[in-house]
Parts: structure tokens; C-alpha cells; sequence
């Protein structure tokens, strides 16, 4: 695999060559991954796959017309023919007033900020295997577990460069690791329950345990046997992290530069005034050491900071990308993402709400009648009007305590209200990508399936 600096390189020179074709603008993206996965199941090897890849994307501008074309065939007759292809098919494309690199101005210079991706380890395929064995192992051995439908481990290295034909070029390498593991419990009178464990990081050292994670898998299935139904009616739902970090994923595809524009979002007009319950507060974060979304520049070439989404519950930004911010009248965010295909759009880095001041058990210990989501089905929400519909599986809230477990029931509302009746507790921990603590949102209706 090519060094980070080689990448940048490479990206440098087919804007170069653009350039010589005929473009007035270009930029290009460089792309290389490679990556070993292993599953196992019932103690057996079942699947070991390895993949590497290599693949530059080529955006051009002529004018206000530009195009996108990408590869992986990086010969150099084929890396001429892709050059020649873009411009001729921006000479032909429409014209979009919009259309553009980001302000030069704002690109970053000098040195990228260390944010400590990447390990520079290797890992044999064996050791993979020993590890998704182990998760496995320790699932299956949990009491009530029945079944197994496997574990898995994996790690991958990439590197990603970016150049453009105003003044930037810059890339970075990340390492990632990932140990999972998916049982059954229960039979078949009482009915089967599946559940997983899955932990990622950037670097090994920081995965978790093999026995941990197999552990949670298993206690997870065993406490999902079987399942009552709920009552149906207005009543407190509890979002278990698991699930609740997808609220954030609907606030973030309402507050994106494009969904502005279009006029396609619930929160069209809320930009500075109060969209979540005072107190919360939306961090997003690309300078986070090893995070898994971690990211020196945007995909755009601008320099990257620490920012708050929401603060105290007033909604602070848009996430704006330069196309969407010419089109708004305002300044790119930092925001931009984009893949070795097509321009670039917008995503925020390591999202994270804020933890509150309570703990879980204080959070629900006024729930006389509840539910505690940990699974979400469906993907019934409507961006435009915010309403929010989806099928559910957790376990009821009686008299301030988790109870049972319960399916097959939906729970519904509008995220403008569901965001502004929203309180967190004070668990948050970084697992993920997006990570919220457990989120208490009151007055949702919930229906027995």
C-alpha cells in the first residue's frame, strides 16, 4: 500500500494533468484499503476474506459545468483516458451557478493536527480467528444461549488523499479493528431471540476483550426470551445508546446544507432558536485522538474544529459544505465528506451528545408505566414534517425498575417534540461513531403490534 505522502502525490498529479487537459478547476481523491475479515461459527472456521484495493476519483470543472468520473485501474493509459473522459463530459454538462471548489482562502495550510489513526500494526489471519473464536466461545457459554450464529474479527489499514487544483493536497492512513458476536437464546416452544455484541477502534490495544464481548452478546439474548407485549398508550420511552444515537443521525440529515437548500427539513427555520430541552447540548468533534471518525481535513480540503451542533438546546449551526453554502449565502462549515465517486456532501465527524447529570436509574425511577427501547425496526420518519413512526423491542418500565422483555410494538411522535421532551442521563461512553447516553423522551405513543 502507497504511504500517505505517495497518496497525496498521486492525487496531485492527475489534477495536474486535468489541469493540462483543459480544466480550470479540478480536485482528486485517492483511495487505498486493505482489509482481513474472519467469521467463525459453532467453533469453526467458517470464512476468511482478504481485499485490497486502489481507486482515484477525478472531479472537473470547466466553467460553471463540471464532472465526475473514477477508476480503479490505475495504469497510465487508463489514468490518461479517465483525465480526457472528465473533461470532455464537463464541457457537455449542464451549468450549476453553484458549482466550485471550496474558497481558497479557507484552505487549510501546514502541518495536520496528529490525531494518532493509525497503529502501523499487522495481524495474521490466525490471530483474527482466535479472537472471534473467543468471543464466541464466551457467548455460548453464557446460560439460556441455544444457538449461535457466529462471531467475526476484523482489521483493515487505508489511506486517504486529497488534492486540489487551487492550493491543496494533504492525507492521512487509519488503522481499524472490529471483534463481534451474534447468538440465539431460548427454544422453540418459548420462542428463539437473537442479540450481538460488536466493539471497533482504531487501534488493537484499545479493542475490548474477546470474553467481554461475547459475554454481553450472550446475556443480551437470554434476557430478550420470551417476550410479553405492552400496553398501548402515551407513556415515557427510554432509548438504550444502542439505538438512541439514531436520533442524532435524524437531526443531522435535517440540519445538512442540501436538506436547507431544498427546503426538504422539519427544522427549515430553527437555525438559532430552541430545538432540544435546555440543557442538552451536540458536540461534534474531528480532533478526538483515535476516534473512529476522526479526520485532519474535510472532504473539501478546509481545516477542521471542534464544534457544538446544539448548545443548551438552541441549535448553533448548519453543516455546510461549499455548494450548499453558496447557495445559502453563507460560509462552509468544515463539514464536507465525499467518497472516490461524485462531490462531496456533508457529515459530521465523532457526533456525541453531552451526558446529564443523572444517573439511569434516577432517569427511570418516576416511570410508573414505560418502555425501554433496545432495538429499532423500520425506517418510518419523515424528514419534511419530522414525524416518526418505527416497531420496537425492548423491555417494559414498571414502577421505576426494568422489567421484562416485550415486542412487536411501535412507538411514534414528532422529533420536533420528541427532541424538545429529550433528557439525557449521565452514561455516555465512546463506542462509536455517533455515541448519546441513554435518552429518556416522554409522551411518545406507543401500539402493541
Amino acid at each position: 500500500m502507497l504511504t500517505p505522502d505517495q497518496a497525496r502525490d498521486r492525487a496531485a498529479d492527475i489534477v495536474a494533468r486535468a489541469a493540462r487537459a483543459g480544466a480550470d478547476a479540478a480536485d482528486a481523491v485517492f483511495a487505498a484499503d486493505a482489509s482481513l475479515d474472519v467469521s467463525v461459527r459453532l467453533g469453526a472456521l467458517e470464512d476468511v476474506g482478504r481485499s485490497e484495493s486502489e481507486e482515484l476519483g477525478l472531479r472537473v470543472f470547466v466553467g460553471q459545468r463540471s464532472a465526475s468520473v473514477s477508476t480503479s485501474d490505475l495504469s497510465a493509459d487508463a489514468v490518461a483516458a479517465l483525465v480526457e473522459r472528465a473533461v470532455a463530459m464537463a464541457r457537455e454538462a449542464p451549468e450549476d451557478r453553484w458549482a466550485g471548489l471550496a474558497p481558497q482562502e479557507r484552505l487549510m495550510h501546514g502541518a495536520p493536527p496528529l490525531l494518532d489513526l493509525d497503529d502501523g500494526g499487522t495481524i495474521a489471519p490466525a490471530e483474527l480467528r482466535e479472537m472471534a473464536l473467543a468471543a464466541e466461545d464466551a457467548a455460548r457459554a453464557v446460560p439460556g444461549v441455544t444457538n449461535s450464529e457466529g462471531g467475526g474479527a476484523s482489521a483493515s489499514r487505508s489511506v486517504w488523499a486529497l488534492a486540489t487544483s487551487h492550493g491543496f493536497a494533504g492525507a492521512y492512513a487509519a488503522t481499524a479493528y472490529s471483534l463481534s458476536a451474534s447468538v440465539l437464546a431460548g427454544d422453540v416452544a418459548s420462542g428463539m431471540e437473537r442479540d450481538y455484541a460488536h466493539h471497533a477502534a482504531r487501534k488493537r490495544a484499545h479493542l475490548e476483550p474477546a470474553e467481554v464481548i461475547g459475554r454481553r452478546a450472550g446475556e443480551r439474548a437470554v434476557a430478550r426470551i420470551n417476550p410479553g407485549r405492552v400496553s398501548s398508550g402515551p407513556m415515557p420511552v427510554v432509548f438504550d445508546p444502542r439505538v438512541g444515537s439514531s436520533l442524532l443521525g435524524h437531526l443531522i440529515g435535517s440540519i445538512a446544507g442540501q436538506a436547507i437548500a431544498r427546503k426538504t427539513s422539519f427544522l427549515l427555520d430553527a437555525l438559532g432558536t430552541k430545538v432540544f430541552a435546555a440543557g442538552v447540548t451536540i458536540c461534534d468533534d474531528p480532533h478526538r485522538p483515535h476516534g473512529l471518525r476522526s479526520r485532519p481535513f474535510d472532504g473539501e480540503g478546509l481545516p477542521v474544529s471542534p464544534v457544538s451542533i446544539v448548545e443548551d438546546g438552541m441549535l448553533e449551526i448548519w453543516l455546510l459544505d461549499s455548494g450548499s453554502a453558496r447557495q445559502l449565502g453563507l460560509e462552509p462549515t468544515g463539514h464536507a465528506a465525499r467518497g472516490v465517486g461524485g462531490g462531496p456532501g456533508v457529515s459530521p465527524s465523532n457526533l456525541f451528545m453531552q451526558p446529564g447529570i443523572v444517573p439511569v436509574a434516577t432517569l427511570i425511577e418516576d416511570i410508573a408505566d414505560g418502555v425501554y427501547v433496545t432495538e429499532l425496526i423500520g425506517q418510518g420518519v419523515n424528514g419534511v414534517t419530522g414525524d416518526y413512526s418505527r416497531g420496537a423491542a425492548g423491555f417494559r418500565i414498571v414502577g421505576g425498575a426494568i422489567a421484562g422483555p416485550v415486542a412487536e410494538f411501535t412507538i411514534a411522535g414528532n422529533l420536533k417534540d420528541m427532541f424538545l421532551a429529550l433528557t439525557p442521563a449521565n452514561d455516555l461512553e465512546f463506542r462509536h461513531g455517533t455515541n448519546v447516553p441513554t435518552l429518556r423522551v416522554d409522551s411518545m405513543t406507543v401500539a402493541s403490534g
